[in-house]
């Protein structure tokens, strides 16, 4: 809120430069900011009384919208990686399968390991339990499970992150 808009009977007011003013009503501080040919700004809508500050509110506004890019440039968005596997899949197939894990979890990326089962192969379901359990040991120097061995309907599913 801005100027006008301000309708409390009472205000904590900061100066120009940062200095406090004091508690004093809506329309003294309006008064104050005129003079000073600046903007009145709530800045602390919440407190008791609510905390306004003299400034340039378009100088206020462009600063407020480059600190959100600043934030946004530091994060980090983690994406999820899907390694699908079957039960019948051959050492030299999971041994590559493992390698892209290790490069997804390398990059700072979840990995999501899904072991699909197909026809008759779900009445083997619990057997081949152990495919996910060795892919698992075998990127445990990078990564730490995240969710354990999970039934979905058809699949097994298991979350791998890099270890911090």
């Amino acid at each position: 809120m801005i100027n006008e808009q301000i309708r409390d009977r009472e205000v904590r007011l900061i100066g120009v430069n940062g200095e406090q003013l004091g508690i004093m009503s809506a329309r003294d501080a309006m008064k104050l900011a005129r003079e000073a040919e600046l903007d009145l700004v709530k800045v602390a809508p919440q407190a008791k009384p609510p905390v306004c500050k003299i400034i340039d509110y378009g100088k206020f506004k462009y600063e407020m919208v480059r600190k959100e890019k600043e934030a946004k440039k530091k994060q980090k968005i983690v994406e999820i990686k899907e390694i699908r596997l079957s039960p019948n899949i051959d050492v030299n197939d999971l041994n590559t399968k493992t390698n892209n894990a290790r490069k997804f979890l390398e990059k700072g990326n979840k990995v999501k390991v899904t072991l699909r089962f197909r026809g008759r192969e779900m009445a083997h379901m619990q057997a081949s339990r152990h495919i996910l359990e060795d892919f698992a040991k075998s990127v445990e120097d990078l990564a730490v499970i995240d969710k354990p061995i999970k039934q979905e309907g058809r699949t097994l599913t298991i979350f791998l992150s890099a270890k911090r």
